[in-house]
């Protein structure tokens, strides 16, 4: 008797655990990192706070000026977009690529592709 109690607390445990999972888990998954730059509209729609008005003024907006550098050039450019709502969409998951500090600081290190005619070194794989 006292065995099946446990039994059936065990599995009463475990139902409440993995419904709680069941609950939490899409949460995280829609926090996924999206790339302003290269994302359609249905990805961006993926972000919490943008809609598909707003992710269709995004993409107007990289069509007509080119690649957001970061989160200040998303506000300016996109009407609608201010710089707190801008942060709040970079918290909930919306990334700019290379293009911004990610970019600078991998070609002040040298990163990307060797200079015309450079010579290659045994090993580099650029």
């Amino acid at each position: 008797m006292i065995n099946g109690c446990k039994r059936r607390f065990r599995q009463g445990v475990m139902m409440a655990l993995l419904w709680c999972a069941g609950a939490v888990l899409p949460a995280f998954a829609a926090s996924a990192a999206v790339d302003v730059n290269t994302a359609t509209e249905a990805a961006l729609t993926e972000v919490r706070g943008i809609g598909p008005a707003m992710a269709r003024r995004i993409v107007e907006a990289r069509a007509q000026g080119g690649a957001f550098r970061d989160v200040d050039d998303l506000a300016d450019r996109v009407p609608g977009v201010g710089p707190r709502s801008a942060a709040n969409l970079q918290a909930a998951g919306l990334t700019f690529g290379k293009t911004g500090a990610a970019a600078k600081a991998e070609k002040a290190a040298g990163g990307g592709k060797p200079p015309k005619g450079a010579t290659p070194v045994a090993g580099d794989k650029r």
